[in-house]
């Protein structure tokens, strides 16, 4: 594979995960959801496979193996089954309307671009470019986490910012220590089926998982 080529599908497999990220921001149905988020952490395994390729590094190999796994195979199933248990299948209407989201997140894409415009600048490895793409990705979590009411889209949400602190991992230093990110790859597992408990009881509780309910019981 040429550089010209293996650039271009980096580039490419990048953008395919903000273009999720926006289509995350769209969706209001949690199945759609999930498999959006699975569309996304399909890509940035194979965003890992080809950075790996490039740079000789096999525990990025591993790396894009176990993101693959545990981010598009075994999270996805653990959050369907929870969305099944709580027969939770739509999210309520958010808190922005859906037009205004996007156009809000197409500025979070600018403000990520700014941010890493220096460092794009004067940088000269082949994911350079990905770095405003991780950014921006992060940026648009953030703000899904912020501006949905349901714990479960919530719990999507925390997932997107990983994949965007993960992409900008990749981006810059072609990864970390295979032993750390082993430990993150364990740290999320553990943290998503945590949340997942914490939203069943939540659900059982309450009868609701609005977390605009929730945050009325501290009144």
């Amino acid at each position: 594979m040429t550089q010209e080529l293996l650039t271009d599908t980096i580039n490419g497999l990048a953008a395919i995960v903000l273009l999720t990220s926006f289509f995350l921001v769209a969706n209001t149905r949690m199945h759609q959801l999930v498999r959006t988020f699975t569309l996304q952490s399909l890509a940035l395994g194979l965003f890992a496979f080809f950075v790996a390729y490039y740079t000789g590094a096999e525990h990025i190999y591993l790396v894009a193996v176990l993101t693959i796994i545990i981010k598009a195979i075994i999270i996805p199933r653990f959050l369907d089954y929870t969305i099944e248990k709580i027969q939770v299948k739509k999210e309520v209407e958010p808190l922005v309307g859906i037009p205004l989201s996007l156009l809000i997140c197409t500025g979070l894409a600018f403000i990520g671009y700014y941010i890493a415009e220096p460092v794009i600048a004067n940088g000269n490895i082949i994911t350079k470019n990905c770095l405003a793409i991780s950014v921006a990705v992060v940026l648009i979590g953030f703000y899904l986490m912020a501006s949905r009411r349901k714990a479960m889209s919530e719990v999507v949400a925390l997932l997107v910012i990983e994949n965007g602190l993960f992409l900008a991992a990749i981006s810059i230093t072609y990864g970390m220590p295979l032993i750390v990110e082993l430990g993150i790859f364990f740290d999320v597992f553990v943290t998503v089926l945590i949340m997942g408990v914490f939203v069943f009881k939540i659900n059982r509780t309450f009868e609701t998982l609005d977390t605009r309910f929730m945050r009325r019981l501290r009144d």
